[in-house]
């Protein structure tokens, strides 16, 4: 596999992985308490219909670029 393409898998494969973590997120079966706060942060309880549909679009374009660059990248 070239270079370019390999960058791009691995690209594709993170912004993926994000994407899953922000849905699971968004539909509350993930809760993460915030690590660095300024001001008085409480973790967010409950789902978050912004971070589902976040992650959803964020998983297709991942998978999408993985998928582009594995195929079609380098030519």
């Amino acid at each position: 596999m070239k270079p370019i393409r390999t960058v791009g898998v691995l690209i594709g494969a993170f912004v993926a992985s994000l994407g899953l973590l922000w849905f699971l997120q968004g539909i509350a079966i993930i809760e993460m308490r915030p690590i660095l706060c300024v001001a008085d942060c409480e973790p967010v309880m409950g789902g978050s219909p912004v971070w589902t549909a976040a992650g959803v679009v964020a998983f297709i374009v991942g998978v999408g670029v993985a998928l582009f660059s594995a195929r079609r990248g380098g030519r």
